[in-house]
């Protein structure tokens, strides 16, 4: 099963019913809230999904962070070398994981015992009611299992060793041997700082290695030191696209293997990594201190300190604390520095700075930084209700340069007097915004409006033209006599309308029956007001009033400018009080992010990993490894867009270029690259490596050679000859050289002798040339009538004759010119005498037209164009044919080719293809029906059923996710993806046979893969042989019968 960073999966409970009651019910239990249009709403927004609906609304109630989770440094402990864990808060119950005679694996399982006794206690939740989630478990066991498998693995190499082969100096990828994306991230991250990289690959085994074991941990370390070496050494020198890391993640599986009980997670799993890397340091440190006291470089790489400070039951601590990677919540901040500010105070700070006070609270302070500095960002929180871990898809921006003056103890008390102004400005600001409110949402009602508008409208009003009567009084004066009214109306009503208004009290019962009577007319009469206006206003009345409005207005407008001005300068002021030269002398430059998509409980990780020598970011995605920019790392990093978001930040001191700079020759002064930055011994490993790679490359070359030279023989064998087709006339367009040339030129034929015809009656004792003259202008003049009309969407006259096409995509005049003239000259004309005369005219100016006078290659061109529009209108009805039967699976692979080809004819214009997003809505469907499809089969059960399931998302559906992804403006090809993957990642922590276990665990990361690189398709389905009245009467039918079909969305 995959993971969160940092979260531990509890069982999901059964599927939620789609009642939409029991849903607002379960809202309202879990939310507290009782607006039924807010849970409605939220409903809504979720599209149906409860775990989405109950995110949106606690994020919205959401009004500070969740700082209930205890976090972990290493401190460290006057006169000892070791570390203990102890919480972020100040906590008597400390276990001592110090002593000697313990493994840190033991003592590693004893605090996971004592957190999980501390979780049962808090939230009640027992370790049994967890689900067991062992990511390595599972990936070591599906590469075992592989053999055993017929359907497609998710990374399955190509038998072509020339796919696989590095191109130039490509970095090399790192394959996926199941369910491993977080190791391929973690490992690249680190691999790509080139001090750590030094650092594993200069690393000897100690001297005594053959003494040890000493205990457990050196036992497995230096294994593991060892094949990280030899994974560097391929990833420098590999002539490989992607290398196999199956041999490190062995070892990683085996040291989980001594308690099934613990749970274990993607962050703990990287600070197991550096942790058995310092302890592997540690050893070679201490064979070589002589005398001195060790220094680890992996410690001194990544672990820096801090200084609490604070105030306990009003009794004042201070303490220095040492600190790995730092953790920051996510929830209810927009920035890193909001969530660093959050992290670095705790409690009530006044106190720190008074006496007296009973009050508690902290403050950390950094004394020393790493230079390697990374934050963990816990996208998770625990919800309760539903007993499961959501993630939390918040958007939190962070810069490719941090800063960290404002945290360093050394400016401490400027930052305190900094931290001061900015409360005290923000405090300013929310009086500021709340004044300015009032303004843009003036009225007491439940619709308010910009007071500057309301003023406007009253203007507006008072400068209306004045009307003496009201409108319902100009109702019933205009109301018909009663001779002339409409015959359903009753007598009684006449009889009740008595005198008009004017003679009777306002007050009378008569009177309202004359007012609402004439409600029931009709028509309306013609001097009924346009709009509202006063009934009464002298000119002296509406002089004050709109210079009263007027001035009015303009003090609103004045107030308003002058309070968003004020507020612009305090965020601008609150941006810029750490900018100043004292505050910016600290830089730590953006090395690393890594992602994650999916849900809480599920999902895909790769690493954006900037090349400090080209100055551009990498995007590392298991064996794929592409150039990427700022921008698409911060559409899938920051959050609020789709489910991806950065779990992982690596920052690296801007100042220390050490840890980025290339090595040079000491000798020479010039750069090592490639295989001689290795040691000896690893450039052997490689270059044995390489060799068998050559020699898969050698094998392959010469079985292709054989299968050529096989192909060669059999082609000498004698055949009988198969017969040679009709000639046929150079130049030609090639739609009227196929098999079905014949229905083809006799449509044509057809329009030809028409207009012929047309023009022997008008012209009937002129020669041939003169009447092929007429015969080409009446022809012409037809088709630009055609492409003239604006017909419903059955009707495509395109279809009927390329020059309706080439009129409607404008064009050149000498290529409709050429192909009316070949229309003319064409050899099925000669069954009789008068057209065998045109015929041969029509022939001899198509020889006299000079090679300038025609563009041949763009007459191609056009033609080319017109018969890829006839090829796409093919795909796109024989899609939508076998779509209306159901039959998916045939229908997608057509589609899927009328949407690629559509798009690239109308690329060159707007009226070179067809309707887009009819297409695009067509193939959606049919993807989530093949989803749907595919889910039910796996449902079953059964494992024939069930193969055949993953089988179509396999070989269907996946292969196809990129094309909906490729183009950000498509939101619904968007969703329709988020769906699908929804509907795979719910199956996640419910009750199923260890065999269907594996096969989704296999499955998912393929399915949650976030890349859009498209892969190759089969290819294109063969299109039957249309004549064009064929063609455009089944169009006809298909979109007809379209027209007639519910929409769903479209």
């Amino acid at each position: 099963m995959l993971h969160m960073p940092g979260v531990t999966l509890q069982r999901r409970h059964p599927r939620l019913p789609k009642h939409q009651q029991t849903f607002l019910n379960q809202l309202r239990e879990i939310t507290g809230i009782n607006d039924i249009q807010v849970l409605q709403q939220a409903l809504k927004d979720s599209n149906g999904n409860l775990e989405l609906a109950v995110a949106f609304l606690t994020a919205k109630n959401a009004k500070v962070p969740q700082l209930e989770e205890a976090t972990y440094y290493q401190t460290a402990l006057p006169g000892n070398d070791r570390y203990i864990s102890v919480g972020s808060q100040a906590d008597t119950n400390v276990i001592d994981l110090t002593g000697d005679d313990k493994d840190d694996l033991q003592r590693a399982i004893a605090l996971s015992l004592e957190e999980s006794n501390r979780a049962f206690r808090e939230t009640g939740i027992t370790d049994e009611e967890q689900a067991i989630s062992r990511v390595l478990e599972a990936s070591i066991a599906e590469n075992k299992a592989s053999l055993k498998r017929t359907h497609p693995e998710v990374w399955s190499d190509s038998p072509n060793p020339y796919d696989r082969k590095r191109q130039d100096n490509c970095p090399v990828g790192l394959k996926n041997v199941g369910n491993t994306c977080w190791f391929s991230a973690v490992i690249q991250s680190l691999f790509n700082l080139l001090e750590f990289r030094r650092l594993v690959l200069n690393f000897n085994p100690p001297a005594n290695a053959q003494d040890l074991p000493r205990n457990q941990k050196e036992h497995r370390n230096l294994p593991f030191m060892r094949e990280l070496r030899y994974l560097f050494a391929l990833l420098v020198g590999s002539k490989r696209k992607y290398v196999d890391p199956s041999r490190a993640v062995e070892i990683l599986k085996d040291a989980f293997k001594s308690n099934d009980s613990q749970q274990q997670d993607v962050s703990e799993f990287t600070h197991k990594l550096l942790d058995w890397l310092e302890d592997a340091f540690q050893i070679k440190a201490e064979e070589e201190r002589d005398g001195e006291k060790p220094k680890n470089p992996m410690v001194e790489l990544f672990y820096g300190r801090f200084l609490a400070v604070g105030v306990l039951e009003g009794k004042k601590f201070e303490n220095t604390e040492m600190f790995g990677q730092y953790p920051l919540q996510v929830n209810g901040f927009k920035d890193l520095h909001e969530c660093l500010e959050a992290a670095m105070i705790e409690g009530e700070i006044e106190s720190l700075h008074s006496e007296n006070s009973a009050k508690s609270g902290q403050e950390h302070w950094f004394t020393e930084l790493p230079p390697v500095l990374t934050f963990e960002l816990s996208r998770f929180e625990f919800n309760q209700a539903l007993g499961r871990p959501e993630k939390i898809h918040n958007k939190l921006e962070f810069p490719p340069i941090l800063y960290l003056d404002r945290y360093m103890h050394k400016n401490r008390e400027i930052t305190r007097i900094k931290r001061d102004e900015i409360k005290r400005l923000k405090e300013y600001l929310t009086v500021l915004q709340q004044r300015l409110e009032r303004y843009l949402s003036y009225g007491s009602g439940p619709k308010r409006f910009p007071l500057v508008d309301v003023l406007q409208y009253a203007l507006e009003f008072a400068s209306s033209k004045p009307v003496c009567t009201s409108p319902v009084d100009d109702l019933g004066a205009s109301a018909p006599a009663s001779g002339t009214l409409p015959p359903q109306i009753p007598p009684s009503t006449i009889e009740q309308q008595g005198p008009s208004s004017s003679d009777v009290p306002s007050t009378s019962p008569v009177q309202r029956s004359v007012i609402h009577k004439p409600f029931t007319q009709s028509r309306i009469p013609p001097d009924l007001p346009m709009h509202p206006a006063p009934r009464h206003i002298t000119e002296e009345e509406l002089s004050v009033l709109e210079g009263c409005l007027h001035r009015w207005r303009t003090e609103v407008e004045n107030d308003t400018r002058d309070l968003q001005e004020s507020i612009s300068r305090i965020h601008r002021t609150i941006e810029l009080m750490y900018s100043d030269k004292t505050m910016v002398q600290v830089p730590y430059r953006l090395h690393a992010v890594l992602v994650h998509e999916g849900q809480a409980n599920a999902g895909h990780y790769w690493a954006y990993i900037y090349d400090h020598h080209q100055n551009r970011w990498m995007k590392y995605n298991d064996i794929s490894v592409t150039k990427s920019t700022w921008e698409e790392l911060e559409r899938d990093s920051f959050g609020g867009y789709r489910n991806a978001s950065a779990y992982c930040l690596m920052y690296i001191n801007d100042k220390e270029q050490y840890l980025i700079q290339e090595e040079f020759n000491k000798e020479t002064g010039q750069m090592l690259v490639g295989m001689d930055t290795l040691p000896s011994d690893l450039r052997d490993y490689v270059k044995e490596d390489n060799k068998r790679f050559e020699k898969e490359l050698e094998d392959w070359d010469a079985e292709l050679a054989q299968k050529a030279q096989q192909e060669k023989l059999l082609s000498q064998i004698p055949r009988a000859p198969a017969p040679s087709p009709a000639p046929v006339q150079a130049g030609e367009p090639e739609y009227l050289e196929q098999p079905s040339r014949t229905d083809i030129s006799k449509h044509l034929k057809e329009d030809s002798v028409q207009a012929i015809n047309k023009a022997l009656a008008e012209q009937e004792d002129r020669g041939p040339e003169a009447i092929m003259d007429t015969a080409i202008k009446l022809e012409y003049t037809r088709l630009l009538k055609l492409a003239q009309e604006d017909p419903p969407p059955e009707c495509d006259y395109r279809l009927r004759h390329a020059i309706v096409y080439f009129i409607q995509n404008q064009a050149p005049k000498k290529i409709i010119e050429r192909t009316l003239l070949e229309q003319f000259g064409d050899h099925n004309l000669s069954f009789d005498e008068r057209c065998r005369n045109i015929m041969k005219v029509a022939q001899a100016k198509l020889e006299m037209i000079k090679p300038d006078e025609v563009n041949m290659e763009e007459y191609e061109r056009w033609h080319q164009d017109y018969r890829h529009f006839r090829e796409t209108t093919m795909f796109l009805m024989v899609g939508l044919e076998f779509f209306q039967k159901k039959s998916y699976m045939e229908a997608l692979l057509y589609l899927i080719y009328a949407y690629q080809n559509n798009k690239e004819l109308l690329s060159k214009g707007p009226y070179r293809g067809h309707d887009e997003e009819l297409i695009s809505h067509y193939r959606r469907e049919c993807l989530l029906k093949l989803n749907e499809h595919a889910a039910a089969l796996f449902e079953s059960g059964d494992d024939q059923e069930v193969n055949n399931g993953l089988i179509i998302m396999n070989e269907l559906i996946v292969p196809c996710l990129p094309l909906l992804l490729v183009d950000e403006m498509e939101e619904k090809d968007i969703v329709a993806v988020e769906d699908m993957r929804n509907r795979w990642c719910s199956y996640l922590g419910q009750e199923m046979e260890p065999n269907l276990q594996e096969k989704l665990t296999d499955f998912l990361p393929k399915l949650l893969d976030c890349s859009t690189e498209i892969k190759g398709f089969n290819d294109p389905p063969k299109l039957p042989s249309y004549s064009t009245h064929e063609l455009c009467e089944r169009y006809a039918r298909i979109m007809l019968s379209l027209s007639r079909t519910p929409a769903d969305g479209r």
